[in-house]
């Protein structure tokens, strides 16, 4: 298992990001509540997170360096991670919930996106938005 996932999982790393030059999931697609599966890249899902809190940030190097110093230890990154992120444009972090781990599931996936939207949150009757994380 990947570190970083160990490190969800302990409670060690309380914040994930997503970091991007386009506007793609999970900016503006995740929302407070929703229920995220997680899984290595390449792997099973091992993992299920209820989302407590989400910002969503459009970039420059002014707000990527005051993220840095905000929520830089609860992401357990290092240097090179920000160094990667400099370009990029929009950011989402969420502060995962009730994560647990759950026997291996097998998902099927042929693309190289790394954040899929399983199902939209539907507002009008309450049903949960989930989210597949990779």
């Amino acid at each position: 298992m990947a570190p970083l996932l160990n490190f969800v999982l302990d409670g060690r790393k309380s914040v994930e990001s997503r970091f991007s030059i386009h506007k793609c999931a999970p900016y503006h697609s995740v929302t407070a509540g929703d229920v995220v599966l997680i899984k290595e890249s390449g792997g099973p899902v091992t993992a299920v997170a209820e989302v407590s809190n989400v910002w969503s940030y459009e970039l420059d190097p002014q707000e990527i360096a005051a993220i840095k110093k905000r929520f830089g230890p609860l992401l357990c990154v290092d240097e090179q991670f920000w160094e990667e992120k400099a370009d990029c444009l929009y950011a989402t972090l969420m502060r995962f919930s009730s994560v647990r781990k759950i026997d291996p599931v097998i998902c099927e996936k042929r693309d190289r996106r790394g954040w899929v939207v399983l199902q939209r949150q539907d507002r009008a009757n309450g049903s949960l938005q989930e989210n597949l994380m990779f």
